[in-house]
């Protein structure tokens, strides 16, 4: 018997086992898209806070910045500049584009309820490098604007008449394995992420 037919007698010998099925996949019910969001993207380590409007934003920041020992100065994109910045008076605001140990807020159109996804879109007053510059993003969605799947913010693309040249889908912060199998935030966007949903 050559070499070969004792490695393949030895696998034939082996008992096998089925593997488990996975279970049954149910998608997140529309009544409950929000809670579902945002349970999925806790689990994925994005900060989640709840926002009653538009107008709570900057004073959430203001928060956020300050719970986590941060400098009170936000990097806000043309996408965020219509936000009643005035409600927290102490927050220094800059235009230009974040870097690596800076704070900046993002609008995200859509959230995916599946998995707890971010959707953003390029243009001119959201650039698609935004999110992969700063150290901590703040990311503004409205519930109304949470869906159940994937597929629905590619649909909901097509129906409106116009593509932006790059769709970024976001889930949690920024993470890599690849170097000796050892996780590793911020290789290629934020170290931390926080999401606020705005409830009206």
């Amino acid at each position: 018997m050559s070499a070969r037919d004792d490695i393949l007698s030895a696998i034939r010998a082996r008992s096998r086992t089925a593997a488990p099925l996975p279970p049954e996949y149910h998608a997140p019910a529309a009544s409950d898209l929000t809670r579902t969001f945002a349970e999925k993207a806790a689990r994925a380590d994005a900060m989640v806070q709840f926002v009653d409007s538009d107008a709570d934003v900057p004073r959430m920041i203001a928060e956020l910045l300050r719970a986590h020992n941060l400098p009170a100065i936000v990097h806000v994109p043309p996408s965020a500049s219509h936000l009643s910045w005035e409600s927290a008076p102490g927050l220094t605001r800059k235009n230009s584009a974040p870097g690596s140990e800076d704070t900046a807020i993002a609008i995200a159109p859509y959230g995916v309820a599946e998995t707890g996804t971010l959707a953003y879109f390029s243009g001119a007053d959201s650039p698609a490098c935004w999110h992969f510059r700063a150290g901590f993003e703040i990311a503004v969605v409205n519930g109304a604007d949470i869906v159940t799947h994937m597929e629905d913010v590619i649909r909901a693309l097509k129906s409106a008449g116009t593509v932006p040249s790059t769709v970024n889908f976001v889930t949690g912060p920024s993470r890599t394995g690849d170097i000796e199998q050892t996780l590793e935030l911020g290789a290629h966007g934020p170290k931390a992420l926080a999401i606020l949903i705005v409830r009206g």
